[in-house]
């Protein structure tokens, strides 16, 4: 059963809806992108008619928070989806019976060297790069689109600023609505299937390259299960597109949510006050240093002094009609109420609470030329420690809907021909990135531990360790793909043909010991 289709003005009242609550975060927001994302800040006028070119930093004295944001985008990204590197694998899920677990094992490491090849030729590591500066805010938002023939999948990194979401059932963002503004003359072609009213083409055909307002919706059909495609023009309220998808292209991330809000909350949140308190302590430096260069002055009004030729500049020459006397000099400086060197050990320990909460610290420091394994392992298990929870939503709200999208893609353009629903009982995704293997490799010592510790005990010791289960453990934890693995059926074949070679060997050296006997 279809449900009644939203009208054009139906969707315009949702969107409207949604930017209201969404207002409830905008202070909170447009702070964190001023002071510490100034380059991707679209709030106070950067976007409305001024989209290009203008002046970010006006307000913006100290850089920390800045690089420390930059930083911390570079180790999520390297920790969770390093660049050109497999950060993922499919794997049969629980509804797979267990002796074909192997055979759909084979089968999906083809389609995860497919998904990842597709990858390498495409957008995703600049586009993830920043998606991750929006994570680090809050929210933040992708579109997985169809590309072309050499580009297979587009990756859009929308800013948070231009998209306002509505949460369904358990929590999960069901609507996405987004403004765009673009040429007249580009709507046709970015939209082929566009059905453009006469009087709006008339005034596109007029002015092609005057902007227009858009408003893009993806709103979830409650009763088919599907997503209805919204294009829809602002002024006039006509709806140019309307289709029907049965997926959505968005990825919406939240780094961490509050119960009863709709927005995430990310690190900056957290590190804000610590960043003001920095850059208007630095202000006052700066303000300070200005005053200990050039000075405040007071001058007599004597007649002689005129204040608004003076100059103060090295070699200058000042005509006053006295020095001293009675009545004082014409030219004095004003004493300053005090010191403000106590300020730099307040800017340190701001600096270091803001690198700390955006994770830009590392003992020892990472900067060394040869780093070890360990280390490595070691410093990978720190920084998932300190996301705590933001991992698990890292992995559920942005690694498993982007890659269930890309297969989708590919599955609709031809690359591959999934038969199995990516719903973790079928397929399931199993994160394998420099993050997730720094848990995984505490789950293999732990293993191994326990190994050592069977075989010291002797043999009785030895028997309680499944040593073909065991293997497959281990490689399913370090990522192992199945052609390098045999299967229970080669596995028993091997087995097979040892027996029959040890007891061929056993035959052979009860002959060779007969033969002296008998002669």
């Amino acid at each position: 059963m279809e449900m009644m289709r939203l009208s054009a003005e139906d969707v315009l009242k949702r969107h409207e809806k949604a930017l209201i609550r969404k207002e409830n975060f905008r202070d909170l927001y447009e702070e964190a992108y001023e002071f510490a994302l100034p380059q991707r800040n679209l709030y106070d006028g950067h976007y409305d008619g001024k989209v290009g070119g203008t002046k970010k930093m006006n307000r913006v004295f100290d850089s920390t928070a800045i690089n420390s944001t930059q930083r911390f985008a570079n180790r999520m990204q390297s920790g969770i989806f390093p660049p050109q590197r497999k950060w993922c694998r499919l794997e049969p899920g629980s509804d797979i019976p267990a002796d074909r677990n192997a055979e759909a094992q084979a089968a999906l490491d083809l389609y995860n060297e497919k998904l990842f090849d597709t990858l390498k030729q495409s957008n995703f590591d600049i586009a993830i790069g920043e998606f991750l500066l929006d994570l680090s805010v809050g929210t933040a938002v992708m579109m997985v689109q169809p590309g072309d023939d050499i580009n297979p999948i587009n990756f859009i990194s929308v800013p948070q600023y231009l998209v306002s979401i509505e949460e369904g059932a358990n929590g999960q963002v069901d609507n996405v609505y987004r403004r765009i503004r673009m040429k007249g003359e580009a709507i046709q072609r970015q939209w082929p299937d566009a059905e453009i009213p006469a009087d709006l083409q008339k005034k596109i055909d007029d002015k092609p390259t005057d902007d227009m307002e858009l408003i893009e919706a993806t709103v979830f059909d409650q009763k088919r299960g599907d997503y209805c495609y919204h294009l829809i023009h602002k002024e006039s309220k006509a709806e140019l597109v309307y289709r029907r998808m049965p997926y959505s292209p968005w990825v919406v991330s939240r780094y961490a949510k509050v119960a009863g809000e709709i927005y995430g909350r990310g690190p900056l949140i957290t590190a804000l006050p610590d960043i003001k308190t920095l850059n208007k302590t630095l202000e006052l430096v700066l303000k300070n240093a200005s005053l200990s260069i050039s000075g405040v002055y007071t001058a007599a009004d004597d007649g002689v002094l005129n204040p608004n030729t003076v100059k103060i500049m090295p070699g200058a020459i000042i005509p006053v009609a006295r020095n001293g006397g009675p009545q004082g000099e014409s030219l004095r400086p004003l004493p300053r109420a005090g010191d403000f060197n106590v300020s730099n050990i307040v800017m340190n320990d701001l600096r270091m609470n803001i690198k700390r909460i955006l994770l830009d610290e590392s003992l020892p420091p990472d900067n060394m030329s040869a780093r070890s394994a360990t280390e490595v392992v070691e410093r990978m298990k720190e920084l998932s420690q300190n996301l705590g929870s933001a991992f698990g939503r890292l992995i559920n709200e942005t690694m498993v809907p982007l890659v269930s999208k890309m297969l989708q893609v590919m599955d609709d353009r031809g690359i591959i021909n999934l038969p199995l629903k990516v719903n973790g009982l079928e397929v399931k995704i199993a994160p394998v990135a420099p993050l997730a293997m720094a848990q995984n490799m505490d789950d293999v010592q732990n293993i191994l531990q326990y190994a050592q510790i069977a075989q010291g005990a002797g043999p009785e010791g030895a028997m309680t360790i499944k040593i073909d289960e065991m293997m497959d453990y281990i490689a399913e934890k370090l990522g192992v793909p199945q052609k390098l693995r045999p299967t229970p059926t080669e596995r028993a074949v091997m087995k097979q043909q040892a027996a029959q070679m040890a007891q061929m060997a056993q035959q052979q050296e009860m002959a060779m010991a007969q033969q002296p006997q008998e002669q």
